[in-house]
């Protein structure tokens, strides 16, 4: 089953590859852009024909644009949300567009009478603020704000899809809503605007890193992802279901040593140094961003997608390819020299 989807955000990582899909899959397929000076780029990036793929502009931050984009639309996939690959002057500057971005979305697409919408979450909503350790966490787990180790991003991910929810069964009426909550996505870039996880593989390759910190993450294909969310599209019987979308967890070392394994010739400056916590800590005094993330120090997050395996028939393929192919596509596009 297609029909017409409004795909938020469709400049983003993420939103790229599931406009490409959907396309490929039949769909009709309508997205938002802050800025509608990068339609005419972006069209040629996507593909589609006018009639099969239309651009509206919108922000999460205003009305104007929603009922137009959404006029006409079955499904919603709201991929669209804040970040930034540094700490923000005032979490607030995240927490409040992605709350208030996913509402306005919701609303407009009750109004249109858009039968299914999914939201673009994040196992920042589900991960954190369980203490120092190994853990390992499914759908029922939420991230508890309270926690040391919640930093802006994970609080505007947590506090944007529990809203989401609280207004679905208030005001919700027979709209079906589901969520998927990513990994660390990874994969091939398809443009210069990726998502903050590329900056890993970004920052090894071009040796900005003087060592690895002991920190890790689940990693997940970005073409998988779009994939899931094309599933929690139309599968029937899921309104209210929550899929992790993550494969293994791996440390940093880790995936340093895959890029110099698969790709020696391009990894040169790829650093296999351990960094210890104490000089990790210390380098938190002077940068906002490594602040943030000092107490992910030692953790290991482990998130269980086995749910949506059970469900949906989802799974990711191996990290190691998403790993390489991520690499190859950034030096391709010459984001990276090697």
């Amino acid at each position: 089953m297609t029909g017409t989807v409004l795909v938020t955000g469709g400049s983003g990582y993420i939103a790229g590859f599931l406009i490409q899909q959907a396309l490929a899959e039949g769909w009709q397929v309508r997205t938002t852009l802050r800025n509608p000076a990068r339609e005419v780029r972006l069209r040629g990036l996507l593909g589609g024909t006018a009639d099969s793929l239309r651009f509206f502009t919108a922000d999460l931050t205003a009305d104007a644009g929603w009922a137009e984009a959404m006029a006409g639309c079955s499904h919603v996939a709201h991929v669209a949300s804040p970040f930034s690959t540094n700490a923000p002057d005032h979490e607030d500057d995240l927490i409040v567009p992605a709350r208030e971005g996913v509402l306005r979305a919701l609303r407009f697409a009750r109004e249109a009478g858009v039968t299914r919408f999914v939201q673009t979450s994040s196992v920042a909503a589900i991960a954190y603020g369980h203490g120092k350790g190994v853990h390992r966490f499914t759908e029922t787990d939420w991230t508890n704000l309270a926690g040391n180790d919640v930093y802006a991003y994970v609080k505007s991910k947590t506090i944007a899809e529990r809203a989401a929810r609280d207004w679905i069964t208030a005001e919700g009426g027979a709209m079906e809503f589901v969520s998927i909550n990513p990994a660390a996505v990874l994969g091939p870039v398809w443009s210069d605007d990726f998502s903050a996880s590329i900056e890993v593989v970004r920052q090894l390759l071009g040796g900005l890193l003087p060592g690895c910190p002991d920190l890790g993450f689940g990693i997940v294909d970005v073409r998988d992802v779009a994939d899931l969310h094309l599933r929690a599209l139309t599968a029937p019987g899921i309104a209210g279901e929550r899929f992790i979308a993550s494969g293994p967890f791996m440390k940093l070392v880790d995936v340093a040593r895959v890029l110099k394994t698969r790709l020696p010739d391009h990894a040169r400056k790829v650093p296999m140094r351990r960094l210890p916590d104490w000089l990790v800590r210390f380098s938190a005094r002077f940068n906002p961003m490594i602040r943030q993330i000092t107490g992910e120090l030692g953790n290991v997050r482990d998130v269980d997608a086995g749910h949506a395996l059970k469900v949906l028939g989802w799974k990711t393929r191996p990290a190691e390819q998403s790993i390489v192919d991520c690499a190859l596509s950034l030096i391709d596009r010459g984001i990276v020299r090697v």
